[in-house]
Order: structure tokens, then sequence, then C-alpha cells
């Protein structure tokens, strides 16, 4: 009996260890986000979009997860367009509201002519921590079209994809960054652009 209880407490520890995927985004409602669902972010056609292609977006907006995560990897399809200014966005992660403020601060997944697939730190140290090849990521990317992003989150390791192709692995060399935080989906001010992103799906991690 104790040889065949073994096996079964190995294997179920090896499928604990790791949870599901689970969608962070139901298609129809704000469930479980919170930001300006007024002006600034609606749900069409089973997607989050913010921004406007008639007039500019006045400043940077989040739409962010009530939920932290620290381990994960993350998938979703996004898609970026606009008619004037320099069109930017970016997926948040390991990242935290600014009191009374429009912006946040934590690690950013970007999206925008010379940042594609690049990781930079919003709002904290205010640079881009790690940038991909643009021709290669030119390569594969679909201008105007839906386009998958997946990150990766281990510890202090952070990995990037853009349809396929890894663009970033980064490990974060100092000490007191947060390994926490929430996600959050934004449309960058000073354009008029509208940033969609759809079929949100997170595993978290051990």
């Amino acid at each position: 009996m104790k040889f065949l209880l073994l096996p079964a407490v190995v294997v179920l520890s090896v499928f604990s260890a790791h949870a599901a995927p689970v969608a962070l985004f139901d298609g129809k409602t704000f469930e479980g986000w919170e930001g300006d669902t007024t002006k600034t972010w609606r749900i069409e056609d089973g997607a989050l979009v913010g921004g406007s292609l008639t007039a500019k977006v006045p400043n940077n907006e989040f739409l962010c997860t009530r939920k932290e995560y620290g381990n994960f990897e993350l998938r979703l399809k996004f898609k970026l367009v606009g008619t004037t200014g320099k069109p930017n966005a970016g997926v948040q992660f390991r990242t935290q509201r600014i009191p009374n403020h429009f912006e946040v601060s934590g690690y950013q997944a970007d999206l925008g002519e010379g940042y594609w697939g690049a990781l930079y730190d919003e709002s904290r140290r205010k640079k881009i921590l790690a940038a991909p090849d643009a021709a290669a990521v030119l390569q594969v990317l679909k201008m105007d079209a839906w386009n998958d992003y997946t990150i990766r989150c281990e510890g202090r390791r952070i990995q990037l994809w853009i349809n396929g192709l890894k663009t970033v692995d980064y490990t974060e060399p100092e000490d007191g960054i947060a390994e926490t935080g929430v996600i959050a989906v934004q449309i960058h001010g000073g354009a008029a652009a509208v940033a969609s992103y759809k079929d949100l799906t997170i595993e978290e991690l051990p």
C-alpha cells in the first residue's frame, strides 16, 4: 500500500505546483479591473480598448487588475493603431498605482515605434531596461493587426515574446525592486491612438 501511495503524492505535488491558466478578462465586463472606464477604456468585440483616433489622449491611462501577481506567465493579444503623433502603449506588471495620480510605477512590456518588445521601467527608473533587435521584431510584427505577447516572470528573471520571438531575457540586478504587483494595460498620452487587448490569460508559477 505504501508503494501505491507514494507515487500518488508525488504526482499530486507536481500538479499542485503550477496553477492552471485562468482568464484575466471575461470579454464582457470590467470585473476584476479598475481605471477610467468612463472616458478612456471601453469594451468592444471582447477586447479592452483605450484611446481615440479622433482626439489626442491627454495623458497616460492604465486599466489595472485589482489582484496582484508575482511569478507568472501572462499571454494576451494586442493591437495598436494611430492617426497622429507617435502611438504607444504597453502592458504593466509587478506594478503599483501612484496615489492620487493617473500614473503607475513598475515594469512595462512596451509597444510602439522604437519600443516594440522592449522592457521599460515606468515612473520608477524611467528608462528602457532591455531592448530587442528592432529589425528582428519588425519581421514578425503585424502592424495595425492582432499580435501575441507573452510575459514570463520568475524571481528576478523577466522574459518577453512577441509572436513567438523572444525580445527580452532580463535579470533584475538591483535589490529592493518589487517582485509583485498589479497587471495593467496602457494607452499612452500625446497621440490620437487606440490600443486594444484581448484573450488575457495568466498562469501563476511557484
